[in-house]
């Protein structure tokens, strides 16, 4: 289980009134978060430590993190 990188809990509801997910939970599950935004797969291979820490703070997967940020 991933610990997610801490965010106020304003900045939390925010993110999950605006795009319908819960980033901590999808996190906690090493997991990418779900659809639209991520894939919702298993996180579970990253190329490195900076994409580790990444899914920690966006729930991007390795796949989803090189599609969004290139």
């Amino acid at each position: 289980m991933t610990q997610p990188s801490v965010k106020s809990q304003k900045v939390e509801d925010g993110l999950k009134q605006t795009f319908g997910i819960d980033r901590r939970k999808a996190i906690e599950a090493d997991c990418c978060i779900p659809p639209p935004i991520g894939c919702g797969k298993p996180a579970v291979n990253f190329r490195d430590e900076l994409s580790r820490k990444e899914f920690t703070i966006s729930g991007f997967c390795q796949s989803c993190q090189d599609r969004i940020f290139g």
